[in-house]
This record gives structure tokens, sequence and C-alpha cells, in this order.
């Protein structure tokens, strides 16, 4: 029996970035070292190889975010634990709008979205470290 979706992932991801506050990437780049704004990599491991993360940058791939943030979590990152703004990003946007609604709902906040993710980041000539 073949299963019946009654949403898309197109949906879900239109339905995130219109519920989480975006930042554009020309708004970030000025936010990057910054002492009041923490940058997240939600992407995953091979991709963060591939380009490079923003420096600075908490990596915490989507898989293991909730996590990351939980306190109580043996796998917990200090990071999340700061009186910042979390700038959440992907590769376009897409995983780090959903990964940002979760992580509100969670309590982190505030966080917004970076319009475009690395794709973007990339293409407006922002910096990136490779490890």
């Amino acid at each position: 029996m073949a299963q019946n979706i009654t949403k898309s992932a197109k949906s879900i991801v239109k339905e995130a970035l219109s519920s989480v506050e975006a930042i554009s990437v020309e708004d970030a780049m000025v936010l990057v070292g910054s002492e009041t704004h923490v940058f997240v990599d939600l992407r995953d491991g091979t991709e963060q190889a591939k380009t490079g993360s923003i420096p600075g940058a908490v990596a915490s791939s989507r898989g293991m975010m909730e996590f990351h943030i939980d306190p109580e979590s043996p796998a917990h990152k200090p990071e999340f634990n700061q009186a910042k703004t979390y700038v959440f990003y992907c590769a376009s946007g897409g995983r780090s709008a959903m990964a940002a609604i979760v992580a509100q709902d969670m309590g982190l906040g505030p966080v917004v979205n970076m319009t475009g993710g690395i794709g973007a980041w990339m293409k407006a000539g922002g910096t990136l470290d490779k490890s």
C-alpha cells in the first residue's frame, strides 16, 4: 500500500521560511566575529568539508542539532548556551529555516535564517574556513 503524503517538503520549507526571521547575506557578513551573534552551520560534515564554513561557525548538522542545543544531552554544545542571536544557515536556506523553527520551539532565541545559505554567501564573496 502506497503512503499518502499530505504535505510536500517544498511546502514545509515554504512555511518555515515565512515563519522565521531572515537575514541577508550582506547583513550577515558584517557579523562574522561579532560578540553578539553565533553562526550555526546546519549542513552535514561532508558538505562542510567540501566548501568550508563561515569563520567561527558552530558545526551542528541538522540531524544532531536538537542534541547539541539541549543542555541535558551528552552531545550538548556550550556554544548554544549564550545570550546571543543565532544565525542559522545550510546550503540554500531550507534546512536551516526548518531547524530554526525547532530551535525556537526548544527555547533557543533569537534565531534568524540566512537567506540563500552558503551558496549565496559564496556568490557574495563571503570568507570561508576550510579545515
